[in-house]
């Protein structure tokens, strides 16, 4: 099996297992930092792991060209079906086996207010393991909690933290957080975006090598990582 993860800036991430393309919160034209525009990616699914702005971004855009399926949680699922597009609804617990691999949403801790005022629910992150049982946590935006030890204990191989702080978990407690995690892998995403979530990853990343058994990977925005 292969697999490939891409930060495109921001939130905005990709996964490419076995030729499926897989999005996730796709903010790419008004994002200062973004690699890429809506025109120019492609998907099969389209992960929304909140409402904000800043992370539905193009989605509908991008869905409505590429035909995606979108997932998420039942309000924002809701608020997408609205716009005639395909949607698939989970909910924090609940997983579903997808033609990528079994998809858990899980807690985080943020808001999820949708561009239009509407209610977008609970925020998540996203559990994911491949068919070949690799295991993939995307924490997407939130700030630390104590269960994602509950989380690394189902053996982490790549971890996916925010570090800009302000919005999300800063340096120190995406420094905890990947000790409650203990994942294999990490890279840092959702960070230097503007001035007020600016950050020295790799100085994080040093961090991360000298206080953990985790191989820490600083990315560009446009950069892949494969497992």
């Amino acid at each position: 099996m292969s697999f490939t993860f891409t930060w495109y800036g921001h939130g905005c991430m990709g996964l490419e297992i076995n030729e499926k393309k897989i999005l996730v919160d796709p903010f790419l034209s008004d994002c200062p930092t973004a690699s890429t525009t809506p025109e120019d990616v492609h998907a099969n699914f389209i992960l929304i792991s909140h409402g904000h702005g800043d992370h539905i971004g193009d989605s509908i855009e991008i869905a409505k060209r590429t035909k995606a399926l979108v997932i998420s949680n039942f309000e924002i699922s809701t608020w997408f079906l609205n716009q005639d597009i395909e949607t698939h609804a989970q909910h924090i617990g609940g997983g579903f086996h997808h033609p990528f691999g079994y998809l858990k949403l899980t807690l985080a801790l943020h808001g999820s207010l949708l561009p239009d005022g509407s209610d977008g629910g609970n925020p998540a992150g996203f559990l994911l393991t491949t068919a070949d049982d690799k295991k993939i946590y995307l924490a997407c935006d939130t700030g630390l909690f104590g269960d994602m030890r509950l989380i690394g204990e189902e053996g982490i191989d790549l971890a996916v933290v925010p570090i800009g702080d302000n919005f999300t978990m800063g340096p120190d407690d995406a420094l905890r957080a990947v000790k409650l995690l203990n994942p294999k892998n990490v890279i840092p995403v959702h960070y230097d975006t503007w001035e007020l979530i600016a950050q020295d990853a790799n100085s994080w990343a040093e961090r991360v090598r000298q206080e953990t058994n985790t191989l820490a990977h600083v990315l560009n925005p446009g950069q892949s990582f494969s497992l």
